[in-house]
């Protein structure tokens, strides 16, 4: 006969006995490779990304910068045709008031004409009418074209720096001091004039 188990003992603790896991493999020296590839890509898109975001913010800078040059130099630009075409609106009125003066003196001559006639000496009047005549016609000849000149050129000078960037900066600041001495010699001209009125 076989001799019998031996019963347990109540002190005896029963040892576990592993259960496998459905579909749980061992993490194997395979695995660990595709892991540390994972985390080597999502690095070098990390680094793309934060490369691609520090260069448009690069390039976000320099265009708000060349944009607030391009803002500057409009509106100064903008202030210079805006100065412009206040004096252009000043020689104008003062081409229409020589011309008012000039209309004026010329009913002054021919007012002292008919004066000095009725005194007597109509030769020596009729000279000093001819010679003050031609003096206020000079002068006021002088005076509407220099005013003519100065307002053509102040309005080609606005039209040049509606687009200056087509024009090379230093002829058009050439351009700018000619109309400049162009309208300084109509104020002369106009000067004149008036001298020669209050004789």
């Amino acid at each position: 006969m076989s001799p019998e188990p031996a019963a347990p003992s109540r002190d005896a603790v029963p040892v576990p006995v592993p259960v496998p896991v459905l579909g749980a493999a061992p993490a194997g020296p395979g695995r660990r490779a595709r892991r540390t590839l994972l985390v080597g890509a999502l690095g070098v898109l990390l680094a793309a990304a934060l490369a691609l975001a520090g260069y448009l913010w690069l390039a976000a800078d320099r265009w708000r910068a060349s944009a607030q040059a391009w803002e500057d130099q409009a509106r100064d630009q903008a202030a210079e045709v805006a100065r412009l075409e206040a004096g252009l609106a000043a020689a104008g009125g003062e081409l229409a008031a020589a011309r008012e003066q000039l209309a004026t003196a010329t009913a002054r001559i021919t007012d002292l004409a008919d004066e000095k006639a009725r005194l007597g000496d109509e030769n020596v009047v009729a000279q000093q009418y001819l010679d003050y005549q031609r003096r206020v016609s000079d002068a006021a000849g002088v005076v509407a074209d220099a005013l003519g000149r100065c307002t053509a050129g102040q309005a080609q000078l606005i039209e040049y720096l509606a687009a200056p960037e087509r024009y090379d900066a230093a002829q058009l600041e050439e351009f700018r001091e000619q109309v400049a001495d162009l309208c300084a010699g109509a104020t002369d001209a106009n000067t004149a004039l008036q001298q020669e009125l209050e004789r």
